[in-house]
């Protein structure tokens, strides 16, 4: 079998790396990839983005199946042009991600099909949204409409930081065209958690749970990311508040899907609060799995990844079965130096040689890279390229050695400017 990963994440390397574990896999392109995909066995990366490119490459390549990391592709509607061309792809059509593409969709979506969520207002005025805010109680949630790479959404704890965060968007214009229509959310109290399935459009089967940390800097504090890190499982979904999930949130998006001849097939991402009565209301909704979340996922994951997609693109899913390793993961996101809003590039990073070395002889760790690219004046050398450069990803006994793993591998990584929280994992411990 030969197939084509979409992507140039963490996710995507680590989607990739457990993909060629499989024994019926021969070749994985991985477009365009990192400097991580092009040192690993199997994998081969391709300079290519766009979805016409994409699809010559699958018929000349005669590439078996096709999966998509990214939700920016999904959201274009590669999957309908793969599929119109007759190409076996993994992933949501473009009108199933709009459940991430557009949260004025998602929200509509979630009130016809009584899935819980925060209550929330949609305004594209600046004025009018201002005037919102001013009878609102506080914290208030803003969001832009549209997809704005981890940067659009905005808890403002005070007045200001909220006006702040609207004339941002809707008079600067600083997230463009993603940020041309905003909600305005009711603020959710609780600890959040992430819920990741895969779906045949009619059979789901869950994935390991997990919790991803959005903060910059410990102690949950500094901007929003894209996540700085993540462990899986979580013990705040317990069986169940796990069913309950699968009842009140997943099996209704799905149905509702089918109900409008659009059959969800993909991994399918809800991001929930859990209130401390055990409340469970939706955060938002993604098309693809998380960032840094399918790293300890994968991690974890005994069963053949191939398998469980290729089930999925057959509508087979109730045939299939998932193992997990009951060991838990935790990974440790390393940063470019000013990560999120302008992240330096061309950093040589050092140590990495050593470490890449030996978790070949080791399975209970991997360094997934991100950002990263080899040096344009030494191809040996590699550099960043990106604002998450590496997640240094490790297995323990316990979450505790999970973490002391993970943190100790990224001790011997080093790179000028490199961001770094030291407390993934708090609250599971």
């Amino acid at each position: 079998m030969r197939l084509l990963v979409i992507g140039s994440g963490g996710r995507e390397h680590a989607i990739a790396w457990k993909l060629a574990q499989s024994s019926v896999i021969e070749k994985i392109f991985v477009a365009p990839g990192n400097a991580g995909t092009a040192l690993e066995a199997k994998l081969e990366n391709i300079a290519m983005t766009s979805i016409p490119d994409l699809v010559t490459f699958a018929r000349q390549e005669k590439i078996d199946l096709t999966v998509v990391g990214p939700e920016v592709p999904l959201t274009e509607g590669i999957v309908d042009t793969f599929q119109a061309s007759g190409l076996r792809i993994f992933g949501p059509t473009r009108n199933g991600a709009r459940l991430e593409g557009s949260k004025s969709f998602a929200k509509a979506f979630m009130l016809n099909h009584g899935i819980p969520t925060a209550a929330c207002e949609t305004f594209d005025d600046a004025a009018t949204a201002h005037r919102y805010i001013d009878r609102h109680s506080l914290p208030v949630v803003i969001k832009a409409d549209g997809l704005a790479a981890g940067k659009g959404v905005i808890v403002a704890q005070t007045s200001d930081e909220a006006h702040a965060a609207v004339d941002a968007m809707l008079v600067d214009n600083r997230l463009g065209a993603a940020g041309a229509h905003i909600l305005i959310e009711d603020y959710l109290e609780g600890e959040e958690a992430s819920f990741i399935v895969l779906s045949d459009g009619k059979n789901v089967l869950p994935l390991a749970t997990s919790q991803d940390h959005k903060r910059l800097r410990d102690n949950d504090e500094g901007p929003n990311t894209g996540g700085m890190g993540a462990y899986s499982p979580t013990p705040v979904i317990t069986p169940e508040l796990h069913d309950r999930i699968m009842q009140e949130v997943i099996m209704p998006v799905i149905r509702g899907m089918a109900q409008q001849s659009q059959p969800y097939v993909g991994f399918l991402y809800a991001g929930l609060m859990i209130s401390p009565q055990g409340e469970v209301r939706v955060l938002e909704f993604n098309c693809r799995l998380g960032d840094p979340e399918t790293q300890t996922i994968m991690l974890r994951l005994k069963s053949d990844l191939f398998i469980l997609l290729d089930h999925a693109v057959n509508g087979t899913l109730d045939q299939a079965s998932i193992e997990w390793d009951q060991r838990p993961a935790l990974c440790v996101v390393m940063a470019a130096q000013g990560y999120p809003d302008s992240p330096r590039k061309n950093d040589l990073i050092h140590g990495l040689d050593s470490v890449m070395a030996a978790q070949r002889n080791s399975d209970e760790f991997h360094i997934f890279h991100a950002g990263t690219a080899m040096s344009n004046t030494d191809p040996t050398k590699i550099v960043t390229s990106g604002g998450r450069v590496l997640g240094v990803t490790a297995l323990g006994k316990d979450i505790r050695q999970a973490q002391s793993q993970a943190y100790a591998i990224a001790a011997d990584i080093h790179f000028d400017g490199c961001q770094m929280r030291h407390d993934i994992g708090h609250k599971r411990l």
